[in-house]
């Protein structure tokens, strides 16, 4: 879930060519979970509609102090700028930085802009010789001093024909501005978290396995949360239908356990904490048949050996990380939890019991009871995996609180 989600955010269109690129941008902020007000002014209806605008918004689009309905209602232009969490003017021309630099207030959306008390970016948009005139770098450093950040503009062919700075960011690019600018206050920006989720396949031949019915929602519901937090995360997870939804996860994809030990240990050394979700399978045939196994006899055997225990073997060369493991138990859970922190010198683990209704594999929901290295108990109810992933985000989070 992108940092945009829940964030309600005021678009300003001016009149420039670049305003038909603001359609794909309100897609964009809608898609990460924003609430969008379009304010346009009279000129850009030029480039394009207030009616696309508010097709894809869901709202209304303003341009006027008063409705064109003659009914005298008022789009108060205060409240629009106490509603908003930020807003963004995109495009933003010469004309309209000018005026924003120097106080000017001739349209709704200059009044909504001198009332605002939430940040402000500014995505300039014109041709190559205005956007280098000193005028326009004096507007962009005045409006800088002003507080508001400046979305630079990028290089490429102009309207005009000509080559080079001026064009508007694109939608893309101005999205991934916001959300790295909101991100530098959340409260895990600069960590690094590893993350295992999903089961491991080992395999018996080239088409059979030995697995589980983990889905992997609960590893990839923590990862998209930790991210969401600021968090950095690598994500090593095996066979799974699940989606990473952050673009701050790097997914490193495994089959067998093996697999995972690697990796998660390649990876340790750089992370601040470590989430353990995966359901890694505790044995691995010894020989794996080169060739399809023919089903020649009544009775087959398979011997297995042991696979290593990824958990505890960082579990011994831990230095600051915070470690979270997961116990799945049938029976004396707390007791198997409690031997589990002090065998793999675990800081938190979080305990599943399959006795619990909604608990356990290929379930939206789950009820966890968290236990901490000194072994304080916090049972929690029933709750959506996101809800947990939640939780357990929090707890890293009062970790370095």
């Amino acid at each position: 879930m992108s940092v945009l989600s829940g964030k309600k955010i005021i678009l300003g269109v001016t009149g420039g060519i670049a305003a038909y690129k603001t359609a794909n941008l309100v897609r964009l902020l809608i898609k990460a979970g924003a609430e969008v007000q379009v304010i346009m002014t009279p000129a850009s209806h030029q480039f394009v509609t207030p009616f696309t605008l508010s097709t894809l918004s869901k709202k209304p689009v303003y341009t006027n102090f008063f409705q064109s309905s003659g009914e005298g209602t008022w789009n108060n232009h205060v409240e629009l700028a106490l509603w908003a969490d930020l807003i963004v003017v995109a495009p933003a021309t010469a004309n309209t930085l000018s005026k924003m630099a120097n106080g000017q207030c001739d349209n709704l959306l200059l009044a909504v802009y001198l009332s605002a008390k939430c940040p402000v970016y500014i995505a300039p948009a014109m041709d190559l010789d205005m956007y280098v005139h000193p005028s326009t770098e004096r507007n962009l450093i005045i409006l800088e001093g002003y507080g508001n950040a400046i979305i630079p503009a990028e290089e490429g062919e102009l309207a005009s024909g000509l080559i080079g700075k001026g064009r508007m960011a694109e939608p893309e690019h101005i999205k991934h501005f916001l959300e790295d600018s909101l991100s530098v206050s959340l409260p895990l920006k600069g960590k690094t978290v590893l993350v295992t989720a999903g089961p491991t396949y080992e395999p018996i031949d080239p088409v059979r396995f030995i697995g589980n019915h983990s889905s992997g929602k609960m590893g990839f519901d923590i990862a998209n949360e930790l991210a969401k937090k600021g968090a950095e995360v690598i994500l090593v997870s095996g066979p799974t239908n699940q989606n990473v939804k952050e673009r701050n996860i790097k997914l490193i994809n495994i089959q067998s356990a093996k697999e995972m030990y690697d990796a998660c240990h390649a990876n340790f050394e750089k992370a601040d904490a470590v989430v353990a979700a995966a359901a890694v399978a505790d044995y691995r045939p010894k020989h794996v048949a080169s060739q399809k196994i023919k089903k020649n006899s009544e009775d087959f055997t398979i011997e297995m050996e042991k696979n290593p225990d990824i958990l505890a073997s960082l579990g011994i060369i831990k230095k600051q990380q915070f470690l979270v493991g997961f116990a799945l138990e049938t029976e004396n859970e707390i007791e198997h939890a409690k031997m589990k922190i002090e065998k793999k010198n675990l800081d938190l683990i979080v305990l599943n019991s399959l006795n619990d209704k909604g608990a356990g594999f290929g379930k939206p929901t789950n009820k966890v009871t968290f236990i901490d290295k000194d072994f304080n108990l916090e049972a929690m109810e029933l709750k959506s995996k996101e809800a947990v992933a939640e939780d357990i985000v929090q707890k890293i989070i009062n970790h370095y609180a």
